[in-house]
């Protein structure tokens, strides 16, 4: 895997022509191919154990998970959200294996949220192009995560200058404007840089970064946490594409269930953080010798039993989806009658992880007081990571969707979340 090290404390970086180098660092972890669910879970073990280890040596402005990465590529876990016959096991995309891809994404949250939620964007992007992309760019991509190794991300949000995508006369399309909060600039190779068409539609693009050029402002993003996430403004003014990197028809980014019920994934990687701040307080407080303070143990308590909570709403979230449609959120040339259930459900699932991960944050910090939140103890950082992270959008619109569901429902009616429209 090729990465670019490049100057990130300058005002803007020209992306054209980077070649990253990655330097050794001391007790890496040895890890080897994924070629089945235990293997994987394996190496996603290995690597999230390192990157507890490594956590504070990138909490810094200008870092990113380099050495992380380099494991992950090499442990195979790029091409794990890929079908078997593209070379992967699924994840992501095989509704089955969605609970299993909920803890790996779980695991690597508990490890730095920073690598979980760039990981977490690789997974987006390929469940994407396996959706609705056409056969030739489902083969083209996946050859470019599993024998390339290139990071995948969705780059979606942007300010009063976002991505125009302007067609030009020889079948090839045109980019003006820019994308912000853009995780793993520099680093991700094949993100979803999606924009607005002349008609108005939302087209999904995919932009082969090391084939263009891009003005990248690292000065854009000074956050108190994610820092290493690198999720910096970039600029694709005047960049060019083949139709070959224009993804689906316009609108299909936001179709539903796929963009509500995607969330499910970034939702596991915060419950991922907030378990890392429960065990990282519980090791605080025994080496003080507090375990016997009754105080602290109904605190502990509170945050065992909110975890718990939060690991049965992934788990009623995936056999939810396994039960949907054999395929993540449905085949898209068709309809599903169950489509809202589905999107009310995990819209509440967001909701009440994210209460969770708020209490969870709330408890260590009344555990471990201000001595406990200073370096070199871990729950500072995790609690600034974990804040940051759970700012998604739509978070009001997600909530005000399970009340407006609610109300459509007959009275007189118990809702049954389990059940299908048809078997009623």
């Amino acid at each position: 895997m090729t990465f670019v090290a490049g100057n990130f404390n300058a005002k803007s970086i020209n992306t054209s022509n980077l070649s990253y180098r990655i330097t050794p660092q001391p007790q890496t972890v040895n890890v080897s191919g994924c070629s089945s669910l235990a293997k994987a879970f394996a190496c996603v073990d290995a690597i999230a154990d390192y990157c507890t280890v490594n956590a504070a040596e990138i909490d810094c402005e200008g870092a990113f998970p380099i050495q992380e990465f380099k494991q992950i590529a090499e442990a195979g876990l790029l091409a794990v959200p890929l079908m078997p016959n593209l070379g992967g096991l699924g994840l992501g995309i095989d509704a089955r294996f969605t609970h299993e891809l909920l803890l790996m994404l779980k695991r690597m949250g508990w490890g730095n949220l920073v690598v979980g939620r760039i990981f977490e964007g690789h997974v987006n992007a390929l469940q994407l192009i396996q959706t609705f992309a056409t056969k030739e760019q489902i083969e083209q991509f996946a050859q470019d995560a599993r024998d390339r190794h290139k990071i995948f991300g969705v780059w979606n949000a942007e300010a009063n200058d976002g991505v125009k995508v302007i067609p030009l006369d020889t079948d090839r399309y045109q980019l003006q404007g820019s994308k912000t909060f853009c995780s793993g600039s520099g680093f991700v190779e094949r993100p979803f840089v999606n924009g607005i068409l002349p008609d108005g539609g939302w087209q999904m693009c995919i932009v082969p970064m090391e084939q263009v050029t891009t003005i990248s402002d690292p000065s854009w993003w000074n956050p108190s946490g994610m820092q290493a996430t690198a999720s910096y403004k970039v600029d694709f003014s005047q960049v060019e594409l083949s139709k070959q990197f224009i993804v689906a028809a316009p609108g299909d980014y936001n179709r539903q269930p796929w963009l509500t019920v995607g969330s499910i994934r970034f939702v596991a990687v915060q419950l991922g953080g907030a378990e890392a701040l429960f065990d990282a307080t519980r090791r605080y407080l025994h080496s003080l010798g507090r375990t016997n303070d009754p105080y602290q143990e109904n605190r502990l308590g509170q945050m065992a039993i909110a975890i718990e909570s939060g690991n049965l709403w992934l788990k009623g979230a995936s056999d939810r989806i396994a039960t949907y449609a054999p395929t993540f959120g449905g085949d898209c040339n068709q309809t599903h009658s169950d489509c809202d259930r589905l999107v009310t459900y995990i819209n509440m699932a967001r909701t009440a992880i994210e209460e969770i991960c708020m209490d969870v944050i709330q408890l260590c910090q009344r555990s471990v007081g201000t001595r406990g939140l200073l370096p070199p103890y871990p729950m500072e950082r995790i609690i600034r990571d974990l804040s940051l992270y759970l700012r998604q959008p739509g978070f009001d619109s997600s909530l005000q969707s399970v009340g407006k569901y609610a109300f459509s429902q007959p009275p007189e009616r118990f809702i049954n979340w389990d059940k299908r429209d048809h078997d009623e």
